[in-house]
């Protein structure tokens, strides 16, 4: 695939982040605010493109991420490191925790307006000998932040035990997040959690 529209973009990172829910042309025509036949062309063209998988459900046609497909794999971690991009800031603040093989991710209000957000919510997937000195970071930022900093910290294992017995809160971080740091590490992760 040369180049991917806007609104392609967004459709697979919705796809990927968002990989307990069915999409359809219908479902995903709304969420991106396009067209019924816009969302069936594009479709259309991520299968010819080996992007998605699809599976009949009733009536209904879904599809799913072609994570088998290492173009695809590549391609959503570029997604993901773009979509970083738009928070410098953060990234910036955050950068002294991201090492090895560390995942850094932001959700919550903070990421979708600062001004009014309470605290800041960040996950660091991370392994359990490093606790000590992302601890120690952390503290550090808790003391130069205006706000509150809320962490989640989790263990790629971890992380992985919860997406697949579907924990809700981890879901709902996942489909909301900001992935800062970790790019591959986190496709890496997610591309082992059965998808239909």
């Amino acid at each position: 695939m040369v180049s991917l529209t806007k609104k392609e973009r967004e459709a697979i990172l919705i796809l990927f982040k968002d990989f307990t829910s069915y999409y359809n042309a219908n479902s995903i025509s709304k969420i991106l605010n396009i067209s019924h036949v816009g969302a069936q062309k594009m479709l259309k063209r991520f299968m010819n493109e080996d992007l998605v998988i699809s599976k009949t459900i009733g009536k209904s046609i879904i599809f799913k991420l072609n994570l088998d497909n290492n173009y695809v794999l590549n391609l959503i971690i570029f997604l993901l490191a773009d979509e970083a991009n738009k928070y410098k800031r953060w990234k910036e603040e955050f950068k002294e925790l991201y090492k090895g093989d560390r995942i850094i991710m932001m959700f919550g209000s903070a990421i979708k307006n600062y001004a009014y957000a309470h605290d800041i919510d960040i996950m660091i997937v991370m392994g359990n000998k490093e606790i000590k000195e992302v601890n120690e970071i952390i503290k550090k930022k808790e003391n130069i932040l205006p706000k509150k900093l809320q962490t989640i910290k989790l263990t790629p294992e971890d992380l992985l035990e919860n997406i697949k017995k579907r924990d809700i809160v981890v879901l709902d971080i996942i489909k909301n997040a900001i992935i800062l740091y970790g790019h591959e590490k986190y496709v890496e992760i997610l591309k082992n959690v059965p998808r239909f």
